[in-house]
């Protein structure tokens, strides 16, 4: 089974409701390990729309990567997400960060995720559950990628109330 993480985001609607959905729809088809808090954040790029909240999660999964990408695509279409242009607000959003420490560069997948890097609101969630990752191509772990990213003392965790892996679990039965 490949070690897969993903991000995920919602800044449209009841947005703890919406990433709490999406990890039980996910969950139907792999299997979640680990879950991040939760994190309030800003949008990037386009800032008129709401804060996102974001997550990052650790499964494991038999499915390839094209696979596991037309179930995340699968998700955010039955959820509500409508194709529009990058960085507009969305009810959810799910992303492939790693696969395994596969390098995958093709027209409708690229592994890993390509602006890992420029993305606090990626690297402080992930750093809390997978710290000791290397990215397979900078050789660097995720806690050094997450102390150096622009922004990172800007991403605070929510306090409110967090998924965890038995709680999505039990919803998905």
């Amino acid at each position: 089974m490949a070690t897969v993480y993903l991000c995920f985001g919602s800044n449209l609607g009841e947005r703890r409701k919406n990433l709490t959905r999406a990890l039980t729809l996910l969950s139907k088809k792999v299997k979640l390990e680990k879950i991040s808090s939760i994190y309030e954040t800003e949008p990037v790029g386009y800032k008129e729309q709401p804060l996102f909240l974001n997550l990052v999660c650790q499964i494991s999964t038999n499915l390839s990567p094209e696979k596991l990408l037309h179930l995340a695509k699968t998700i955010e279409n039955k959820m509500g997400r409508v194709p529009s242009s990058p960085n507009s607000p969305r009810p959810i959003d799910i992303d492939i960060l790693f696969y395994d420490d596969q390098i995958i560069n093709t027209q409708d997948l690229v592994i890993p995720h390509p602006r890992i890097t420029e993305r606090a609101f990626v690297l402080v969630p992930l750093a809390e559950i997978a710290p000791i990752f290397v990215h397979p191509q900078l050789s660097k772990s995720i806690a050094e990628l997450a102390t150096a990213v622009e922004g990172h003392k800007k991403v605070e965790k929510w306090h409110r109330e967090i998924p965890n892996v038995s709680t999505i679990h039990r919803r998905a039965l």
